[in-house]
C-alpha cells in the first residue's frame, strides 16, 4: 500500500514492573488526526505475572492491534529492547538462525505479524526525556499498576508452572 494513502499515527508506550519478574504494567498513548484535528486515546493496563521484557512487547502489539486499519506509525518506546531488533537488524539474525535462543518468541512473532499490516517506524526515547507524550505513556502505566484486576499472561505463567513442576519432580 502506499504510505502516503496511510494515516499517520503515533504510538508512546510505557511498561514498568514492580520487580522483574513480577506484576507488571503498560501505558499507551496514541495520537492521529482526523480532518486536520488531533485525536488521542489512552490505554492502561497491569499484567499479574510477567517480566518486563514481555510487557514491553504485549505494549507494543496492543498499541498496533487497536489500529483499525492499515497506517503509518511513529512508535516510541524507551525500551531498546523493542527498538534494537527493528533498527539494528537482529531480527534478520534471529530468523536466519531459525529464531534459535530467541525469548519471548510468541510475542516477537505476534508483532512481526501485526507490522506486516502496518509501516512501523520504532523510535527510542531516552528514559525520563522529558518528552510529554512519552511521560503520560509512563503516568498510565504507574496508574495500571493499582489495578485491582490484572491480565493473566498465560505464556509466561504457564512455563513457570512448568519449571516448577520440573523442580519438584527432580529432587
Amino acid at each position: 500500500m502506499d504510505n502516503a494513502k496511510l494515516k499517520q499515527v503515533e504510538i508512546f508506550i510505557s511498561g514498568i514492573t514492580k520487580r522483574n519478574p513480577g506484576q507488571t504494567a503498560f501505558g499507551i498513548l496514541l495520537l492521529y488526526f482526523v480532518n486536520g484535528k488531533q485525536h488521542q486515546k489512552e490505554m492502561k493496563g497491569s499484567l499479574r505475572l510477567s517480566t518486563n521484557s514481555r510487557t514491553q512487547l504485549i505494549t507494543s502489539t496492543a498499541a498496533l492491534k487497536v489500529l483499525k486499519e492499515p497506517c503509518q506509525v511513529k512508535l516510541y518506546t524507551d525500551a531498546q529492547y523493542i527498538t534494537n531488533p527493528f533498527n539494528l537488524g537482529w531480527l534478520a539474525r534471529w530468523e536466519n538462525d531459525d529464531w534459535r535462543d530467541v525469548k519471548n518468541l510468541d510475542l516477537w512473532q505476534e508483532l512481526l505479524k501485526l507490522c506486516e499490516v502496518h509501516t512501523v517506524e520504532f523510535i527510542w526515547l531516552k528514559q525520563q526525556s522529558g518528552n510529554p507524550n512519552q511521560e503520560r505513556a509512563e503516568y498510565l502505566a504507574k496508574l495500571a499498576l493499582k489495578d485491582k484486576e490484572p491480565i493473566v499472561d498465560f505464556v509466561y505463567e504457564q512455563k513457570i508452572a512448568q519449571e516448577n513442576l520440573l523442580d519438584k519432580l527432580s529432587a
